[in-house]
This record gives C-alpha cells, structure tokens and sequence, in this order.
C-alpha cells in the first residue's frame, strides 16, 4: 500500500509560518527553513516581553511615584509604608496616573497618609 502524506496540512503549515515571516528582510521570507527559524526567534521574544513589559511599567509608575512624593517632602518607601497602614487601597498605576495627571489629588492623598 502506498504511503499516505497530508499535504494539505503540512502546506497549511508553511503558509502559516511564511505568512507570519511577510516583512522579514531577503530569504526570512522568502524560504521556509530560514522563515521558520526568524518565525520561532520572533514568537520566544514576544512571551518573554510581554512578561517584560509589566515589571518596565511597574518601575515606571514607581519612579513616578517616587518623584511626586519627594516633592511633598516624603521617600516613596515611607509613601508605600504609611499608604499601608492608613488602608488606602490604590495600586501603582493609579497613584502613578494621579501624580502625573492630578497632582492636587495626590497631595491630596499624601495629606490623608500623614
């Protein structure tokens, strides 16, 4: 009996990954084998910083934070540490959008923590 082959899959498969490689530079998009590997290359950069992108953000907001309490004459550890103790439940990225934003609200909440 002769061999079966699913060449309708497997063709599937390499327009897939051709398709994913259209705008790579000379055979990353032209041949199979080299597409395949920018593909793969590409697809481990993207998980690894999508993760990445959080902890830029979260040091981000918290240089921000930082900066708008210093100008309230306060550290952002002893910002942290008397927002905790006084249960004011605001995250980073709102302090952050508040100190940049609405810096009359964040004074605001820098008077609620003395």
């Amino acid at each position: 009996m002769p061999r079966s082959v699913n060449h309708v899959a497997s063709r599937a498969r390499r327009k897939r990954v051709m398709s994913m490689a259209k705008g790579y530079f000379t055979t990353r998009s032209t041949v199979y084998t080299v597409a395949k590997n920018a593909v793969e290359k590409a697809l481990g950069y993207a998980y690894r910083d999508r993760k990445a992108k959080k902890r830029h953000f979260r040091t981000l907001w918290i240089a921000r934070i930082n900066a708008a309490a210093r100008q309230e004459g306060m550290s952002y550890s002893k910002f942290m540490g008397k927002l905790g103790k006084t249960e004011i439940a605001l995250n980073r990225k709102v302090l952050a959008d508040l100190a940049m934003n609405h810096p009359e609200a964040f004074k605001a909440v820098v008077a609620q923590t003395n």
